[in-house]
């Protein structure tokens, strides 16, 4: 009997091909070697690469500048034109403003806007009130804080020469603590009319010194809130301007304490207090 060599049926009828491939498993083909072309263009697209991170790094070097030399020039423009820190460095404002305190002053007063009585203002010394006393040394947070402020020009290089006080009479004003006022602990008057003080520190009398003044023109009357710990414009009536300061002096109100975060709040104008005072005649 012949046996007939012809390619196998699948149970189906249908014919099975051989495989192509060998019994031993896939075999990838062998790599081709890269052409002289081939590395050329691969020599250009790493130098591609490297400008794209040289001109991203530039980029953000340029962008950083940028942003540091707008925040400096916009420090500038607030200091000079809007607002200025300050830090509080005596009793004398007490319990209003207390020690080591950081105020904002706005600039815009006196300017846009006018000088109110009981606007509390920073104004640089007109003239021996200080009588050369230093500015506390500060170390540690303090200092930190202060360098970091003055570098930004948020706070003045001059601070030591400034004062906080509050706004009792504006210009030609005639304010007035006779004898019965120094005796029986106030109340001070402003033409005419006794002031309601409620600022004033808990304990401290209106004024233990006598006084009749009328403010001269361009100039303000300022006390501090604790009476008896505050060398103000009643202690200064023998020098020049005769206690009074020139507005000329001021350096702008204070709006709000920023620091420590615990007294952080508004400084507002106590607007009852003098809402009864005419303007001066």
């Amino acid at each position: 009997m012949r046996v007939i060599d012809r390619p196998t049926e699948d149970l189906d009828g249908q014919t099975r091909r051989p495989s192509p491939w060998s019994r031993e498993g896939l075999v990838p083909n062998p790599p081709e070697e890269a052409s002289p072309a081939d590395d050329e263009a691969g020599r250009r697209g790493h130098r591609h690469v490297a400008e794209r991170r040289r001109n991203g790094a530039v980029s953000m070097l340029r962008e950083t500048v940028i942003i540091l030399v707008s925040a400096l020039v916009l420090s500038l423009v607030v200091k000079t034109f809007l607002i200025q820190a300050f830090f509080i460095p005596s009793p004398s404002m007490h319990d209003t403003l207390v020690e080591d305190d950081r105020i904002l002053v706005s600039k815009l007063t006196p300017g846009p806007f006018d000088l109110r009585r009981g606007d509390i203002v920073v104004f640089k010394d007109p003239g021996g009130w200080l009588n050369g006393a230093a500015e506390p040394e500060l170390t540690g947070v303090n200092k930190a804080v202060r360098e970091v402020l003055t570098f930004i020009g948020l706070y003045p290089q001059d601070a030591g020469e400034h004062l906080v006080k509050r706004v009792i009479g504006l210009p030609g004003d005639r304010v007035v603590c006779d004898k019965a006022c120094q005796e029986q602990g106030g109340p001070i008057t402003v033409n005419g009319v006794p002031l309601d003080e409620p600022y004033i520190a808990p304990g401290a009398r209106p004024s233990e010194v006598p006084f009749d003044v009328v403010v001269p023109a361009d100039s303000l009357w300022v006390m501090g809130d604790n009476r008896q710990r505050s060398f103000d414009s009643r202690y200064n009536m023998g020098k020049p301007g005769g206690g009074s300061v020139p507005v000329a002096n001021v350096v702008g109100t204070a709006f709000v304490t920023v620091w420590p975060l615990d007294r952080a709040g508004l400084l507002r104008n106590p607007s009852a207090t003098f809402e009864d005072v005419p303007d001066a005649s």
